[in-house]
């Protein structure tokens, strides 16, 4: 039997401050392709300097999808990401390119990757209604154990305090006898992908970080926050809870200072970078790389003849642009 042909893509991880940005690009430019971007922050517009977002320049001439496509109040998840990046990486297959995901996001990155459906059920206001009458009476962890009943696999993966993704699991084992998120392949990605990731000493990326977080606060950030929130974007926003943007905007209304602020946003961007990493270890299919001491063009060099080769087991030749 003929196995389906599966789309191409190639796929740049790691934590924050790790150089996926300069990578993607590097990669893009010799393998003349585009990138999409895998960051839940960079596709609100404004959010620029707090989310990293890379500038003209740092773009290269390089076509980046994803990027500055909501307006700052707008409401972006998971499955918004994966029917996006899945059409852009389809129209980009079609015209004879492999896409370059520049990784951020580890949820993001992992389900398009490995396909996951995060179901389509809209819901049932009567049956949550009831489930939470259920905690008020029982607690939540009775509600959380009628979920290990009927499915103890996700149970086992939500804490009974997140009572909202519990509820929600519930609904959708309620109206379709589905888990609230499966694998269309289970077992097997959903492309034929690359996937790299970059390692850093945890010591040396968290300098990085830090450097990262103060060269934001030279750049601006308290500015670009302040006319965020003159414009009328609410702190409650999905955006302005960023890292970067919900501790900055605490300074502007006073909640603190801007030495308190800086000093929390570096504490959770390494918080998030730890996450990031605890994300990666579920991706045993990724290729690991070393970044520490090495250029973005020595990592280039050693990358690409990994790539060919991955690609060249498929038959599929890449068109290799000269620098």
């Amino acid at each position: 039997m003929t196995e389906f042909k599966r789309e191409r893509l190639i796929a740049v991880l790691g934590p924050t401050a790790s150089g996926k940005t300069a990578l993607s690009v590097a990669l893009a430019k010799r393998l003349g392709t585009e990138i999409i971007s895998g960051d839940s922050m960079l596709v609100y517009r404004g959010f620029d300097i707090g989310s990293a977002k890379p500038d003209e320049a740092e773009r290269c001439g390089i076509r980046h999808w994803l990027l500055d496509i909501l307006p700052p109040d707008a409401e972006f998840n998971v499955t918004d990401f994966q029917t996006e990046a899945s059409k852009i990486i389809t129209g980009l297959n079609e015209k004879g390119l492999i896409p370059v995901l520049a990784g951020g996001t580890g949820l993001y990155a992992k389900a398009l990757l490995e396909g996951y459906d995060f179901n389509s059920f809209s819901g049932d206001d009567e049956y949550r209604v009831s489930l939470e009458r259920l905690a008020e009476e029982h607690g939540k962890e009775y509600v959380h154990a009628m979920l290990e009943k009927v499915d103890p696999e996700t149970a086992a993966r939500l804490h009974v305090n997140d009572f909202r993704r519990v509820v929600r699991a519930l609904e959708v084992w309620h109206l379709g006898r589905e888990k609230i998120s499966q694998k269309k392949e289970e077992g097997r990605l959903l492309y034929d992908a690359f996937v790299i990731g970059l390692r850093w000493e945890r010591a040396v990326l968290y300098e990085r970080i830090n450097r990262r977080v103060d060269l934001m606060m030279e750049q601006g950030l308290v500015n670009e926050v302040r006319q965020l929130m003159a414009a009328g974007v609410s702190r409650t926003s999905q955006a302005m809870k960023g890292i970067g943007y919900k501790e900055t905007a605490a300074y502007l209304d006073g909640e603190c200072s801007l030495d308190e602020a800086v000093y929390e946003i570096k504490k959770a961007t390494r918080h998030f970078a730890k996450r990031q990493l605890t994300w990666y270890r579920k991706m045993p299919y990724i290729h690991w790389f070393e970044a520490d001491r090495k250029t973005t063009e020595e990592l280039l060099q050693e990358i690409l003849p990994k790539i060919e080769e991955f690609f060249a087991e498929k038959r599929i030749i890449l068109n290799m642009n000269s620098l």
